[in-house]
């Protein structure tokens, strides 16, 4: 096969590639680098004169067995990360398939993939590929070289270890969409009684800066600290000429971009709702997660002219 019909092929492969690739990492250069290698291979094999009868299911395996590789070449990258780690951000639209997407959002979630860390890369890709992708044992056991048994057993333990790092109670999407609309709306009028009556007692805020912008060292817990946090961080944003948050959906759940005057991107906030209320909010900041959703502010400098500012400035 080559020339359109081929092109098509590729076209059709890469975001089942793609959604494979990023939830194993939580990275989207990484999964985009996987991606083109497992196209290329599938290209190799079709022009070699080779049949695929499931171009699916030979793209999944590529894609599995080289973000597995990955994976355990990333772990010691891993270990001497600056701080938290978080995914990199990718930004997500309900409105094209509302059902689809609520089946996939659960697994793009920042907090099921820093679970998806704490797993082995083969517990990782068996889980993805049974609960999430829908592949059968059978197929798996092929994919990732092992015997069915053997992915029967690191799935059960993969189940059971996520489970107990979900979420207890589930939202509503309508009652996740109003909680969202009030948060921002404290967040942006500096309400602090607002922020603290819609935060869970022991809610998490995480930064990942990477060393590369300040963040917080480590997650700070607990609603009144969370809330006055979020207050004097938004005061300092309010003295950047022009800088506004936009609402977005990031990894399936409610969040925002952070923007400078110029519209360049200063963080992404992602919340965790559950039994109705917030549990957590991830705030990404390092420019190395950023760079892929749009031009990126230089924080540092930023931060720099509003401390010199002598009037305080004013902000939007």
């Amino acid at each position: 096969m080559s020339g359109p019909d081929e092109a098509e092929l590729l076209a059709e492969l890469r975001p089942a590639s793609f959604a494979i690739a990023y939830r194993m990492l939580g990275s989207v250069a990484e999964a985009e680098d996987i991606v083109q290698e497992a196209l290329l291979r599938v290209h190799g094999t079709l022009e070699a004169g080779e049949r695929i009868g499931s171009p699916r299911a030979y793209v999944a395996t590529v894609t599995t067995r080289l973000a597995i590789d990955e994976l355990r070449s990333a772990r010691s990258r891993r270990e001497q990360y600056v701080g938290e780690w978080l995914p990199e951000p990718i930004l997500t639209d309900s409105s094209d398939d509302p059902a689809r997407h609520a089946e996939m959002a659960d697994s793009l979630s920042m907090a099921m993939l820093v679970l998806l860390e704490s797993l082995s890369p083969e517990q990782r890709a068996v889980l993805l590929l049974r609960d999430v992708f829908d592949y059968g044992y059978d197929e798996i056991a092929r994919i990732v070289g092992k015997s069915e048994d053997n992915v029967r057993q690191l799935a059960s333990r993969a189940r059971a270890r996520i489970e107990q790092g979900r979420p207890r109670f589930r939202t509503s999407r309508e009652q996740r969409d109003e909680l969202a609309r009030r948060f921002f709306a404290a967040v942006q009028e500096g309400d602090l009684a607002g922020l603290e009556a819609l935060l869970a007692h022991d809610v998490a805020l995480t930064g990942d800066g990477g060393g590369k912008v300040p963040a917080l060292a480590r997650a700070l817990r607990g609603r009144s600290r969370v809330a006055r946090a979020l207050v004097n961080w938004i005061r300092v944003g309010a003295r950047i000429p022009g800088a506004s948050i936009r609402r977005v959906e990031v990894n399936g759940t409610p969040g925002a971009l952070l923007l400078d005057g110029d519209g360049r991107l200063i963080a992404v906030w992602a919340l965790e709702i559950s039994g109705g209320e917030i549990v957590a909010l991830n705030s990404i900041v390092n420019p190395d997660k950023l760079g892929h959703l749009g031009s990126v502010a230089d924080t540092r400098e930023l931060l720099r002219l509003v401390v010199s500012r002598p009037d305080g400035g004013s902000g939007g």
